[in-house]
């Protein structure tokens, strides 16, 4: 586990597998926008890069980890489809995202849900693992085992009208 200063959650990285659940059952299809809010390593947005074909953006505080996605992502040439970012979430413009991904905390979770509802476009998806978020209602989740651990998908469509 790792903290940086000004974390609302620590740094536990997403097995492989899980982040590929986790935009499948996401349903994410190419040229999309992927945000991944505390995006570590970068695994989440390279993936959503590298197998979907999509454009991800990753979001943290951590320096090292985010030298390290850079260079994730400059070594499989994907420089052009992700782009990671040092900084704090709540900095970042979530508009154009058509999907969301976070793997906080529960109590971070209800921190950036007033950042979704306020710039979320309508029908943008939001899937976390294994926390929800506080006061929304799920479309679905999905439970299963990766190893010897379980973990939990959730996965929510903003819908301001609700």
């Amino acid at each position: 586990m790792l903290f940086s200063r000004n974390s609302i959650a620590p740094f536990v990285a997403s097995p492989v597998e899980v982040v590929r659940k986790m935009l499948e059952y996401a349903g994410l299809k190419p040229d999309e926008k992927v945000y991944d809010l505390g995006c570590g390593d970068g695994r989440i947005v390279i993936m959503a890069a590298e197998e979907f074909g999509a454009f991800g953006i990753g979001v943290d505080l951590n320096k090292r980890l985010v030298l390290e996605a850079r260079r994730k992502a400059r070594a499989l040439k994907l420089d052009d489809r992700v782009q990671i970012l040092q900084g704090n979430i709540f900095d970042l413009d979530l508009s154009p995202a058509d999907l969301v991904t976070m793997y906080l905390t529960t109590g971070a979770n209800e921190k950036v849900k007033p950042k979704l509802e306020a710039e979320l476009k309508p029908g943008a998806r939001v899937v976390t693992h294994d926390f929800s978020i506080p006061g929304w209602d799920q479309e679905r989740n999905v439970k299963f085992k990766e190893g010897y651990r379980s973990h939990t998908i959730y996965l929510y469509r903003w819908d301001p009208e609700l």
